[in-house]
């Protein structure tokens, strides 16, 4: 059966995009197995301590990914 793990870090996204994500991850799935597997494909989202979450060695927080989409450095 399909498991899809994602991993974010806390506060970044809001339940309803979360929804999203999950929604779209098992259309994503199904479009490549069939939609006979929508019934069994596990999607799973988890969240991150901000600031527990690292890339090149620096701790990445909440606020660093919202500068970042917003376009403004951290």
């Amino acid at each position: 059966m399909p498991f899809v793990n994602v991993k974010l870090i806390k506060g970044v996204f809001d339940a309803g995009q979360k929804q999203e994500m999950i929604e779209k991850l098992t259309d994503t799935m199904v479009e490549i197995e069939g939609e006979n597997m929508r019934g069994v494909t596990w999607v799973v989202v988890e969240e991150v301590k901000s600031g527990d979450w690292g890339i090149g060695g620096q701790a990445l927080t909440t606020e660093a990914v919202h500068a970042l989409a917003a376009g403004t450095p951290a």
